[in-house]
């Protein structure tokens, strides 16, 4: 009897992740990709990631800091990847590379997926592949980012957004949310998981990207009405504060002051107060050991299901949540 050898079992395809490199590029963005698309993973067994660096000219390059890279790719395989990533571009006020464009559109008609971390975006929004769709990116660039492509919708508040075939983060770290949100795409939840466990990540953090913007006062003259009104309102946060109390200080009429306060600061009186109450409970949720029901009260919203309401909806993240993440 003639005995057959067992047939072997075949080897499913890698699918590849492509990432696009240019000189003075920062290797954090880079570093993210690489991290969990390059690094091997034969305990998970499930096909995983063939990673490929590329660059207009392949070769070696030097990225942020003087930190030797090289990009063994050009960029016909750039755009021939199952899924193209662009973590930054040279600089968001200048002219993206024609060539990255003509490859991302490539990608694009092929059917590839579509994605950048921080100002990676704006190559993409520059290649028209997310007009009229939602994107986001780091929340230092987004004002701009609107300005120059006003058919994107942009979320500034987000850590990423997904649209499918095109997929956007934020800023530096958020890059790692969208990353492993792809292995969840891919692979699973379960899969996700092991790889955010070895990387000592969250699977999914929570909240977005708000609670890390600096918050900014507008600047206002020091020697009128309405600059003495809001120096007695920050004095008196706690306390129940009406528009036409902060009128009375500025000695104006009701109506006036609220016209001289909009001219002044860009909002209205009872917006600079929420943001001002807001502002304080950060910083006291930040250093200080009250109840999130205590810190509210302490900045003047006597209901605690309105301050969470309010935090929630300004910030991004529960004030519990804030506390966790930025307790020093």
């Amino acid at each position: 009897m003639l005995l057959l050898d067992p047939p072997r079992r075949r080897e499913e395809a890698r699918p590849t992740v492509a990432v696009y490199l240019f000189d003075g590029i920062s290797v954090f963005e880079v570093g993210c990709a690489t991290e969990v698309f390059a690094l091997p993973r034969p305990e998970l067994d499930v096909p995983w990631y063939e990673f490929k660096a590329c660059a207009e000219t392949p070769g070696p390059m030097r990225a942020m800091g003087g930190i030797g890279l090289t990009a063994e790719h050009g960029m016909d395989a750039f755009a021939a990847a199952d899924t193209v990533m662009v973590t930054a571009v040279p600089n968001v006020r200048g002219e993206v590379s024609p060539k990255l464009v003509e490859a991302l559109r490539a990608a694009y008609d092929r059917g590839a997926r579509v994605v950048s971390i921080c100002s990676g975006a704006f190559a993409l929004a520059e290649a028209g592949l997310l007009d009229g769709r939602r994107a986001t990116t780091h929340w230092r660039y987004a004002e701009l980012f609107a300005a120059r492509y006003p058919k994107v919708r942009v979320d500034p508040d987000v850590l990423y957004v997904d649209e499918g075939q095109v997929l956007t983060s934020a800023g530096s770290a958020a890059g790692l949310d969208l990353c492993l949100h792809l292995v969840r795409r891919d692979h699973g939840s379960a899969v996700a998981n092991t790889v955010a466990r070895r990387l000592v990540l969250p699977p999914h953090r929570e909240g977005g990207q708000a609670q890390f913007i600096e918050a900014a006062v507008r600047p206002v003259p020091q020697d009128d009405g309405v600059a003495r009104s809001l120096d007695w309102a920050l004095d008196h946060l706690a306390d129940p504060i009406s528009v036409s109390q902060m009128a009375a200080i500025a000695r104006m009429s009701t109506r006036s002051y609220m016209r001289h306060f909009a001219r002044t600061t860009g909002t209205s009186p009872l917006r600079w107060l929420v943001n001002q109450r807001l502002a304080a409970a950060r910083a006291m949720l930040e250093t200080g050991d009250g109840s999130i029901e205590q810190v509210g009260a302490a900045v003047g919203f006597a209901d605690p299901a309105t301050f969470r309401h309010h935090f929630t909806r300004a910030v991004g993240t529960a004030p519990s949540a804030y506390r966790r993440t930025f307790r020093g």
